[in-house]
């Protein structure tokens, strides 16, 4: 048993990203054709373009603001010009700033949010979703957090913008199921990425509150969405999914 994505087209939105390149290349190993979503990482999205085609899968990328219907619906035709109808959507695109209190965060932080959170994750359902209803098959994978079950200060904007998606999602799910297309979330922890692979760890002291007692690695995450993007996952919908050594445990 494996996980095989072969003949299957994904698109990654944030895929320059730290995260978003393993994410790409995971899909790819499995056997996916790629589209690179960037916003201002183009030379990154090339040169994983690059790297994706030497090991003969297609790939391309296209650019653009994933809260912006008119750049998404761009990014939806590019990417069905060039690879074809998508089968699996990962929205993974994410917008960081600095986190203060509730009292000073700016409101366009939290309208910032909004747009790269909920309405991604609506343009992006409404972009692709069409075309894997008329497949009869699909997979919606998001890229959530713990910090929305955590709910801790100084993170409302953050947390406020992801348990929103997570509302959205779970009724798209059920509002897409019968075209057997599932939804899901993965939820990663403070992972180990590239930037903290050099240096001094700065997560010591959290990985000492995690139950596994270590930090996971970026690799997790994009294991569990190529789970979830493969038919070992296909009875699965509406699961937001902690990749976080049990750092969050959401209850019955």
């Amino acid at each position: 048993m494996k996980i095989d994505l072969s003949n299957q087209i994904a698109v990654v939105t944030g895929g320059s990203g730290e995260l978003g390149r393993v994410i790409v290349r995971t899909l790819a190993e499995a056997g996916a054709d790629v589209a690179i979503h960037y916003f201002s990482g183009k030379a990154k999205a090339e040169s994983l373009a690059e790297e994706i085609r030497a090991t003969g899968r297609r790939a391309m990328t296209v650019g653009g603001d994933v809260g912006a219907a008119a750049d998404v619906e761009a990014m939806r035709d590019a990417v069905k010009a060039e690879l074809g109808e998508a089968d699996i959507i990962v929205n993974n695109a994410v917008v960081q700033y600095k986190w203060t209190t509730v009292l000073e965060q700016a409101v366009e932080d939290y309208e910032s949010q909004f747009r790269s959170c909920v309405l991604q994750n609506v343009l992006m359902a409404k972009a692709f979703v069409p075309g894997m209803i008329a497949k009869k098959r699909g997979r919606v994978i998001a890229i959530n957090t713990e910090c929305a079950m955590q709910n801790v200060s100084p993170q409302s904007a953050y947390v406020s913008g992801k348990r929103g998606m997570d509302g959205v999602l779970r009724v798209l799910a059920k509002e897409i199921g019968e075209h057997q297309i599932t939804v899901n979330q993965v939820a990663p922890g403070w992972m180990i990425s590239d930037k903290y692979r050099v240096g001094e760890d700065p997560g010591l002291e959290y990985a000492k509150l995690v139950p596994l007692r270590r930090r996971g690695e970026d690799q997790d995450i994009a294991n569990a969405v190529a789970f979830l993007a493969s038919d070992l996952a296909k009875f699965i919908t509406g699961c937001y999914l902690p990749v976080c050594g049990g750092n969050v445990m959401p209850a019955i």
